[in-house]
């Protein structure tokens, strides 16, 4: 079966209600006409109070917040390598790393977490570079392993303890000579010679090993569960045995678990590749949200990696898409502004209408489709509409912007002017809400002849609260324009009643600026314009105009 893409539906940032609703109903027109793909609205900025009405109205659930669109590492292909505990064996480790084609082994907790990693060298090393007859108690090797490694069978003792002190021997002396070379806690290998054994019981060792499938007399087994030593039989002759017993440590002695180079499914793959290039291992394990293990990456794997896919609505600029669209690959655009800077490396599906909405937009498109428009979708577009043409008020409404919102509203079971009314009254509650967050509500981002400018606006029906809005927000200006980022700054204060607007403005040809556009304004760096209620059509033009006069 082929794969389904994850195409995102998503807007501007800072989004207005316009923004959300026609992602929301964009997807779920695509998921109707398109269902090869899955699509998903998402946002890349915080919710207005009014859009939020809107939503709660219809039972909509806000889109996801998405900061980002650069490929993570959960787009490309992670290899699944088991994680391992750290009391496995070398061997086991081994034997893993081939099956599974691997290198590189997660040693993982009960948690999932990755406590170390063990790498086919880390193997080769204990093997090739270790000349230490303790190494196999100093590693705390279990007896457990000790009998898988050899292919043996425990005799005596408990399977479940461990080899923790003295040296690994080989009993080739006679009886006699054995007090010189074998110690108290020593591991012994040791033949089928009665006397041997039981001199080596007697010495005090840890264990015995029997070769070749040796088994002891009833007089040794009993001196030996008298002493507490274990004794293991393995099928494999003197010189297999002594190869094999290092190959029983447990890998935890051998593994790497200081300063992990571990990477989350949720980084950002050119961050990650920049790490891999100074950094020599093949592989890197992956860790999940919860932080746990769920596989590892190469920098082979990137060489496959699908970009995001994504759909952008109601914006077509650069410096209002979501962060990251350089780095994705864009579907379709669908929109209602003027042209802007945003560049696709492939032709791209774009709908760019001047229309008051790009909801009008979408419901057409429900209707070129023949897909019926749920009750929930209408109520979103149609409350996009009478957000983003101010009730019918704006200079951007067209005709088709009405009709569109008069044959949603029964859908939708609305009354327009009644909820119009209520969802600029829940737009407009300043007093429980910070500068930033009004600033910010619904502002964008602009650039002419090499000017940046940034616009915001707020509307409302009620005069007295945009009056008690001047002062501060225009405090709250002066410190964006010290911070820099842009070289000017305004802000409509539109009074939907009136059709009129407060401009403010900041920045220091600001003034210059609007008094070309707009006549003569007041020293407190605001001027009042009858008539303007749109930033589209009314102040964009006309700045960009002064801009480009001076």
């Amino acid at each position: 079966m082929e794969k389904r893409n994850k195409i995102t539906v998503i807007g501007h940032k800072n989004p207005d209600t316009d923004s959300i609703c026609s992602a929301i109903a964009y997807a779920a027109l695509k998921n109707k006409i398109s269902p090869e793909n899955i699509y998903t609205a998402a946002r890349c900025g915080e919710i207005s109070k009014e859009t939020s009405f809107v939503l709660k109205t219809f039972g909509l659930a806000e889109p996801r917040y998405i900061a980002d669109v650069r490929s993570q590492v959960s787009d490309i292909e992670i290899k699944k390598v088991d994680g391992v505990s750290g009391d496995i064996s070398l061997k086991e480790a081994y034997n893993i790393m081939k099956k599974q084609n691997a290198v590189t082994l997660a040693v993982t907790n009960a948690d999932g977490g990755i406590d170390g990693l063990i790498t086919i060298g880390d193997i080769a090393a204990s093997d090739m570079d270790v000349y230490d007859n303790r190494i196999v108690s100093k590693a705390n090797t279990s007896y457990k392993n000790i009998v898988e490694t050899l292919d043996g069978r425990i005799l005596c003792g408990d399977i479940n303890g461990y080899f923790s002190r003295g040296r690994v021997s080989i009993a080739a002396n006679t009886p006699e000579m054995m007090g010189e070379f074998i110690g108290e806690h020593d591991l012994v290998i040791i033949g089928n010679r009665f006397e041997s054994q039981f001199v080596a019981i007697e010495l005090g060792v840890s264990c015995i090993v029997l070769c070749t499938d040796n088994t002891v007399k009833e007089s040794v087994l009993k001196l030996a569960k008298e002493k507490g030593t274990v004794i293991i039989s393995s099928p494999y002759d003197t010189y297999t045995v002594a190869r094999l017993l290092n190959k029983s440590m447990p890998i935890k002695y051998f593994m790497t678990s200081d300063n992990l180079l571990v990477f989350n499914i949720d980084d950002y793959t050119n961050d990650v590749k920049d790490v891999m290039a100074k950094n020599r291992h093949r592989y890197f394990p992956v860790i999940d949200e919860q932080g746990k293990y769920i596989g590892q990456i190469s920098k082979r794997s990137f060489l496959d990696m699908d970009k995001k896919k994504v759909i952008l609505v109601d914006h077509n600029e650069k410096n209002q898409a979501v962060d990251g669209i350089e780095f994705a690959e864009i579907q379709e655009i669908i929109d209602h502004h003027r042209l802007g800077s945003l560049e696709t490396m492939n032709p791209v599906y774009f709908r760019n209408q001047p229309l008051g909405c790009t909801a009008t937009i979408v419901y057409l498109m429900y209707g070129e489709n023949n897909v019926e428009i749920p009750k929930e979708i209408a109520g979103a577009l149609c409350g996009a509409i009478l957000s983003d043409t101010l009730m019918f008020r704006s200079p951007t409404c067209t005709p088709a912007d009405r009709a569109a919102a008069e044959a949603l509203a029964p859908i939708a079971g609305i009354d327009i002017q009644e909820f119009a009314e209520s969802m600029f009254s829940a737009g407009s509650d300043f007093d429980s809400r910070t500068e930033d967050e009004i600033f910010h509500q619904d502002y964008k981002e602009f650039n002419a002849s090499g000017i940046s400018f940034g616009v915001g606006q707020i509307t409302s029906m009620n005069s007295g609260d945009l009056a008690s809005l001047k002062s501060r927000l225009s405090v709250y200006m002066d410190g964006l324009i010290e911070n820099g980022g842009v070289d000017m700054l305004i802000f409509m204060l539109t009074n939907i009643i009136d059709e009129s607007s407060i401009l403010l403005f900041k920045g220091a040809k600001a003034k210059e600026f609007i008094e070309t556009a707009f006549g003569e304004a007041d020293d407190d760096g605001s001027i009042f314009v009858e008539g303007m209620v749109s930033r589209k059509k009314q102040l964009i033009p006309s700045v960009i105009s002064a801009i480009q006069q001076q």
